[in-house]
């Protein structure tokens, strides 16, 4: 109830100030020299929802990580749930820098479309809830997508998959990071590449942690005295 309180009221802050959020994506993805408009009398009533569930979203999500760690203490060990509980910063960090990164890509495919445009000396006309739509989307999906490295460590300290297991399906892993940024709304192959290029540069880096860990815990126990 809590959660749902919360959720409530950064919805309705956001619905309330979305013109203010509105023009500040405006500046931050460089869109003043592109032709935005609205296509429909009741779109700003969508784009101001749209805001309002965004904002509602992404300011709850650390209380709903919270939430479902809470729930999961029970079914685990004590060791479990401090290992659980040491990377829950990092799981909300990694979000952060996702949806960050997937905001970056798009306003790198915007500042593209303008300069093409421009130097083709064609019009460009954008819809601005289709655009920011796509935008939120985009970054939300990346910052999920950016907690893949999380679950694996998890699944590799709990000792549910083996290490080797994920290094002998490496190139299958790196096709599904590129699959999965197809997925994504950007409809650019080059944006592909790029979104799906961190996810594979994580895994490797989940794979050097395991390592590491492994070797750190090896030598804790060799320095218990029997």
């Amino acid at each position: 109830m809590f959660t749902l309180v919360a959720f409530v009221i950064a919805t309705s802050v956001g619905f309330v100030f979305y013109e203010d959020i509105i023009r500040f994506l405006i500046n931050i993805l460089s869109l003043q020299g592109i032709n935005i408009v609205f296509t429909s009398p009741f779109q700003f009533i969508n784009l101001s929802i749209t805001c309002g569930l965004v904002t509602g979203l992404v300011i709850v999500l650390p209380l709903i990580i919270y939430q479902v760690f809470h729930f999961l203490k029970p079914a685990l060990k004590k060791k479990e749930y401090l290992l659980l509980g040491r990377f829950l910063p990092f799981s909300i960090l990694l979000f952060v820098i996702g949806f960050f990164f997937g905001a970056l890509i798009m306003k790198w495919q915007i500042e593209i479309f303008l300069t093409r445009s421009v130097s083709l000396g064609i019009g460009n006309i954008l819809d601005i809830s289709g655009l920011l739509s796509t935008v939120f989307l985009t970054s939300a999906l990346m910052g999920l997508g950016f907690q893949f490295p999380i679950i694996l460590l998890l699944l590799l300290r709990f000792g549910i998959i083996k290490r080797h297991q994920l290094t002998s399906k490496r190139s299958w892993i790196y096709l599904c990071s590129f699959f999965f940024a197809i997925l994504l709304p950007p409809d650019s192959i080059i944006a592909d590449f790029f979104l799906s290029f961190p996810l594979i540069i994580l895994f490797e880096i989940t794979l050097l942690l395991d390592v590491v860990m492994e070797r750190n815990r090896k030598r804790r126990e060799q320095k218990v005295p029997a």
